[in-house]
């Protein structure tokens, strides 16, 4: 009985050293991709704003130089997501802009690196880049999303 537990404790110790190792390159270092100041305020309810009136509603915002633009994502009833188009593999490379999958808005990809990101939580999840995409603070009351940082 005492060799069984020690057995499952090794076995659960393994696996979480494993995951750790894997999950994280430790000669690649995630930095956050400079934009400038944003503080953009924008009414999702709005007809001007209708992609994001439902929940996995996105639609891309323009940013001051040197942002590339920005992702919102529309989390759910109550919460939003905003991304820097800027990709995290290539930020010098203004081809590397990401795009939203039209077909189901549910993630962006960069076609330089191969690397597609999810917009509920902005990491990425194929391709050879591990860190996320830059993300901006965002707050929402009901009626007014601001999105800054």
């Amino acid at each position: 009985m005492k060799i069984r537990k020690i057995s499952v404790q090794f076995f659960t110790w393994t696996l979480v050293a494993l995951f750790s190792l894997s999950s994280c390159d430790k000669n690649q270092q995630c930095r956050r991709i400079e934009t400038g100041p944003v503080d953009i305020t924008i009414y999702p309810n709005s007809t001007e704003y209708q992609d994001l009136n439902v929940v996995n509603g996105w639609l891309y915002l323009t940013g001051r130089a040197p942002s590339m633009g920005i992702i919102v994502f529309r989390s759910s009833q109550n919460s939003f997501k905003a991304f820097e188009r800027t990709s995290p593999a290539n930020p010098d490379n203004p081809d590397a802009r990401l795009v939203v999958d039209e077909e189901t808005g549910m993630f962006a990809y960069d076609s330089i690196s191969d690397t597609r990101y999810l917009l509920t939580d902005g990491y990425p999840f194929g391709g050879n880049e591990s860190c996320p995409l830059t993300e901006y603070y965002t707050t929402y009351d009901g009626f007014k999303l601001r999105i800054y940082y």
